[in-house]
């Protein structure tokens, strides 16, 4: 099976560098413009279905591809980003200065719980992960597309790849960008592609050749 990890495209709050947990936001015009390029990107490839966050900046980046490959996008909760609790809404400045010894600590311990009602990055394994593994198990040797979230798809990566959770600061994903995982029969993953923003860079192109 081919599972392609998409990261949605951007909103205001990625604009203006807010944190962005489990607020609904949606996508911005250049996250549309994001949203379309990905559709052409896999307009040509032969998926089987789509997933996708339920959350609407993930949700309308998901259509996107969908409708262009004539899916319907089916979408799960498990999808959701992390929970930030308190820091949803701050701008990383407001962020840093209000909870840096916190973040600090966070970054080299997955265990903790962010403040406020927040979740751990073993939470969202728990829940993200037993999705994953329903769609590879329904959908066989199949191409199947996942849209969802930062923190989340850098959840799926390190557990595919049997790394620690710490190592989700070291897999750096852009908006709009694709990754993309093999699964043998026997459930083991390689990953093909990381970050891709190919995509976005041949369309950007293309709008100022024109």
């Amino acid at each position: 099976m081919r599972l392609y990890l998409v990261r949605h495209g951007e909103t205001e709050w990625n604009r203006e560098h807010r944190v962005q947990g489990q607020s609904d936001q949606p996508l911005n015009e250049a996250g549309r413009r994001q949203a379309e390029a990905l559709a052409r990107a896999f307009a040509d490839r032969p998926l089987a279905a789509a997933y996708s966050s339920p959350l609407r900046r993930a949700y309308d980046t998901a259509q996107a591809i969908a409708r262009a490959r004539g899916l319907s996008v089916q979408a799960l909760d498990e999808l959701k980003e992390l929970h930030v609790g308190v820091l949803d809404g701050l701008t990383f400045v407001e962020m840093r200065e209000r909870y840096g010894d916190f973040m600090l600590r966070w970054r080299e311990d997955a265990t903790l719980r962010l403040p406020g009602g927040g979740e751990t990055l073993p939470d969202v394994q728990a829940r993200a992960w037993p999705a994953i593994e329903r769609i590879r198990q329904a959908h066989g040797g199949a191409q199947v597309v996942v849209v969802s979230h930062y923190f989340l798809t850098q959840v799926v990566l390190c557990t595919a790849l049997g790394l620690p959770l710490t190592h989700f600061r070291r897999l750096r994903l852009g908006e709009g960008s694709v990754s993309v995982l093999d699964f043998s029969p026997d459930g083991r993953a390689r990953v093909v592609a990381l970050n891709d923003s190919c995509h976005l860079t041949a369309d950007a192109g293309a709008a100022h050749a024109s």
